[in-house]
């Protein structure tokens, strides 16, 4: 890292929080203001984080809207969500018409219907009204609710002169300029134009004869997740939406999909662990319970069922007691296995790369179960016997219940996500507990049956 990138790092520290603090504190405004605007509107919301309710309205309050407006966006929700609520109508308006519209409905979303229409009959500028008022009409978790109106279009019937006074205008209004799209008298998307082929085109060319003809797009109605897919897929910082009549709406820009990647993936990964709602360490006990209790009860009543079937066997197994101590090598085996296999199905059908036939993908799972299971259960033979002295028999039996519980548990824990995904459930929530749990069962089912098949108790 160079000197300068050293330089314009941002630390947030202790000394740098009572500065500010102290600064609140004797109303020293314009050290304030001079301290602040050194600094990115990130690193300012990253500090607001960390003040109370009463100096972060403060600083909120004394910084202009156009620097504000942007702070607001980076803050924590729950900080923002007090913060709102300790603003008038009217300001939280003026901090609106300096977002743009994605950003602003965003906002405006997070307050009650009663609130939303106050701060917005406060929008002075009308057609950013409009719009804001349109997005808000769009479900959250589709295209239309994650688009912007800001763009940069053209009409097929411009020429190039005339294309380049216009989309001056335009482009004040757009904070980066991804595309120039380009669409007919209907403003039915058509194409997309090359900055580059317009600057080398001569003045009097038509747009039509120079646009590019193929261009990317996703529906209004498109779940955001397929829009995802859509511009990871194809490496898009920006991708156009349209209605059902190709109707050019708005865009949808790289840095909203980086969030609703980083949203999905905290998602999955709560699922996976067990965490049945999209919580965060701040919150309180009571959500942080009704989270994660029912995937504990039924970690429980999975610990009863196993608990169940070793009682069943406990009775009859006499000389061969000794399997007992051996539980915890097959559930742990079990749980390690179905919750890998999962992962792997999991990872593959939200990349879109899980395809062919479900038997196909089930017999290879089977297969690398039995290779895994046969390494595994060479390894355990030569422990228990030789280092538990368990009898040559028991530990053969050992050996070849971990190869049927290897096998059993990389063909569910295959088969369930992929089930689910077909039934149109998240299939996240199958890795974890779900997943462990199931094996358990199963692999302590399995255990006791080659047991009592082989010795015969």
């Amino acid at each position: 890292m160079s000197e300068d990138q050293e330089n314009i790092q941002f630390q947030l520290t202790d000394e740098l929080i009572e500065q500010v603090e102290n600064l609140i504190e004797f109303k020293n405004d314009k050290d304030l203001k001079t301290l602040l605007m050194d600094f990115h509107h990130a690193d300012i919301a990253e500090i607001l984080d960390e003040l109370n309710l009463e100096e972060a309205v403060y600083v909120i309050k004394l910084l202009d809207s156009d620097t504000t407006a942007d702070i607001l966006i980076e803050l924590d929700e729950d900080t923002r969500e007090k913060i709102l609520k300790n603003l008038s109508a009217k300001e939280i308006a003026e901090e609106i018409e300096e977002l743009d519209t994605d950003d602003a409905a965003d906002i405006i979303a997070e307050l009650s219907e009663e609130r939303q229409a106050e701060v917005i009959s406060h929008i002075e500028d009308t057609e950013h009204r409009d719009e804001i008022t349109e997005l808000l009409a769009y479900d959250e978790d589709t295209a239309g609710g994650l688009m912007a109106k800001e763009l940069v279009k053209v009409y097929e019937t411009w020429t190039v002169a005339g294309c380049l006074r216009r989309i001056r205008g335009q482009a004040k209004d757009v904070r980066r300029v991804h595309s120039i799209y380009v669409v007919d008298r209907q403003n039915k998307l058509k194409g997309r134009l090359s900055l580059k082929d317009l600057i080398v085109a001569k003045s009097d060319q038509k747009i039509a004869d120079i646009y590019i003809t193929s261009v990317d797009y996703v529906f209004v109605d498109e779940d955001v997740e397929e829009v995802a897919k859509v511009m990871q897929k194809y490496d898009l910082e920006a991708i156009p939406v349209v209605d059902k009549n190709y109707t050019l709406l708005g865009r949808i820009t790289i840095d909203d999909i980086v969030d609703v990647i980083r949203e999905e993936a905290d998602k999955d990964y709560q699922l996976a662990a067990g965490i049945s709602q999209d919580v965060e360490a701040d919150d309180s006990i009571w959500k942080l319970t009704k989270a994660r209790l029912p995937w504990l009860l039924i970690g429980m009543f999975g610990g009863l069922g196993a608990a169940g079937i070793i009682e069943q066997f406990n009775d009859h197994m006499g000389a061969f007691v000794v399997l007992l101590s051996f539980v915890p090598l097959i559930q742990a085996t079990a749980g390690n296995v179905g919750v890998q296999s999962s992962a792997i199905v999991v990872q593959g059908l939200a990349n879109d790369t899980i395809d062919g036939n479900i038997i196909k993908r089930l017999l290879k799972e089977a297969l690398l179960g039995l290779v895994n299971g046969i390494a595994i259960a060479c390894i355990g033979l030569v422990i228990t016997h030789f280092v538990f002295s368990t009898p040559y028999i028991v530990s053969i039996t050992i050996s070849i219940a971990l190869i049927a519980v290897i096998i059993m548990a990389a063909i569910i824990g295959t088969f369930i996500p992929i089930f689910l995904n077909k039934r149109g459930i998240d299939p996240a929530v199958a890795t974890g507990p779900f997943i462990t749990t199931s094996n358990d069962l199963f692999g302590i089912l399995t255990y006791f049956l080659i047991a009592k098949l082989i010795l015969g108790f």
